[in-house]
């Protein structure tokens, strides 16, 4: 999601629930998460208006980005070893990291060390899979919805050194216990698996339940199914704060007015801006450390060779993507601020590992390529941030922090966050993901 762009949902009423009155609930965030959970309580019988700060067709964090559905994805971002591999990263300026050392940080540094642990990765690792695994089962039902150019081919964690292969192996065997399908492949066994691209590593690990689609064509069939279900969208639209009254947000203040006009009333309010989320909190009286981890993308439109299958690049953190054509490559973590300049050493640091990983990619392919930035919503215990905003605050929600995970679980998360709006227990035991737990 891009600087300052906030999306406001009052849900409409859904052919497949009934429209309770006044049930009016304000989604805020226009990416990918606030797409999902403006869908799914839509389908369970809310009501729509929808405010945007940026204009119709603006950019947005999530159209560019990967475009996997990874369940493979079950070690958190604080996990053992992220720190003395980030501090090693750091010395390079062409490496997938980098951390800005600044005050507002300190605390989600420190969060992040307490949190980079063995106890900590075994305690999260099947709630991150079972998540990622029911989300994969809705994209799967969506695709039956609008096409989206979802692919079920599985992805590659491809290793340029035995060492690293012999790493993710182990990781392979954890996966297996969860009950994935995953399989150690060889040099000659992955040109099996996709014959369409040369490789130069040591082999690889094919995650086969992973997935990947267009991430354009799925955030605009979102905004179709929004608008055939009720959903009225407003564009231009900044929010300068909330109304609160008895315990409980009553309307959602619009930039430079206080008055009546000025407001859209709610009786449920749902945070699910990004990287924008904190400041947003904050209004409410409410702490959620965050970090922006922004990342960089470029697409090929005409590659070289187009492989089958998804894939990333281990060593270099580097996700490759192929999308109705095109190739997409996507990595770097640049922990810091909601800056959105591009740092040309790190794209030469994943166009290097490109190169090195496919041979028929030549670092002159790239010149003239655009280069996208979005930022990552990064939560100190790579867990993100589903569920009530806490005490004081009854009817609003959090959902947002997802950092690399942000498609992947926007479906499972929209759909969690439509079963707390109804009052229910969500079938996920979500617990672990409180917005209060800091």
């Amino acid at each position: 999601m891009q600087a300052g762009m906030y999306v406001y949902y009052v849900m409409g009423k859904d052919t497949m629930g009934t429209n309770a009155a006044g049930d009016h609930v304000v989604v805020v965030g226009g990416g990918v998460i606030g797409l999902c959970v403006a869908y799914y309580a839509l389908r369970s019988g809310k009501q729509v208006t929808i405010l945007e700060r940026e204009p119709e067709g603006g950019d947005n964090c999530s159209a560019e980005n990967a475009g996997m559905v990874v369940p493979s994805h079950f070690v958190p971002l604080a996990a053992p070893g992220m720190i003395a591999l980030g501090l090693r990263w750091m010395l390079n300026p062409e490496s997938p990291f980098s951390f800005s050392i600044r005050p507002a940080l300190l605390r989600w540094a420190y969060l992040f060390w307490r949190h980079a642990n063995r106890s900590h990765v075994e305690g999260c690792r099947s709630l991150l899979c079972g998540l990622n695994l029911k989300s994969r089962e809705l994209f799967v039902e969506l695709s039956s919805e609008f096409d989206y150019g979802l692919v079920k081919r599985g992805l590659l964690m491809l290793c340029e050194k035995q060492q690293t292969l012999e790493s993710e192996a182990l990781l392979a065997e954890t996966a297996k216990g969860l009950g994935m399908e995953v399989e150690v492949c060889s040099a000659s066994r992955l040109a099996e698996v996709d014959p369409d691209i040369d490789m130069e590593v040591a082999g690889g690990v094919w995650f086969k339940e992973d997935c990947h689609l267009n991430p354009h064509a799925f955030l605009s069939g979102l905004r179709e199914r929004i608008a055939a279900l009720g959903g009225n969208f407003r564009y231009d639209a900044d929010v300068e704060g909330f109304t609160r009254e008895a315990g409980k947000v009553k309307a959602v203040r619009i930039a430079s007015g206080s008055s009546r006009a000025d407001e859209v009333d709610a009786d449920q309010v749902v945070i699910a801006g990004g990287a924008w989320s904190p400041l947003l909190a904050r209004e409410l009286g409410l702490s959620l450390p965050m970090a922006s981890g922004k990342g960089y993308s470029m697409t090929l439109e005409e590659p070289v060779q187009l492989p089958r299958v998804c894939s990333i690049l281990t060593e270099a953190r580097v996700a490759v993507t192929p999308i109705e054509g095109t190739l997409r490559f996507a990595g770097t973590m640049e922990i810091g601020g909601r800056n959105l300049a591009v740092n040309e050493r790190r794209i030469r640091g994943i166009c290097k590992s490109v190169s090195r990983c496919f041979p028929r990619f030549a670092m002159q392919h790239f010149d003239g390529v655009n280069r996208w930035a979005g930022l990552r919503p990064c939560a100190p215990d790579g867990l993100p941030y589903i569920g009530p905003a806490g005490p004081g605050l009854g009817n609003v929600f959090i959902a947002t922090g997802h950092a690399m995970m942000g498609l992947s679980l926007a479906p499972v998360t929209g759909h969690l966050v439509a079963q707390l709006l109804g009052g229910g227990l969500p079938d996920i035991d979500i617990a672990k993901l409180a917005p209060a737990r800091f």
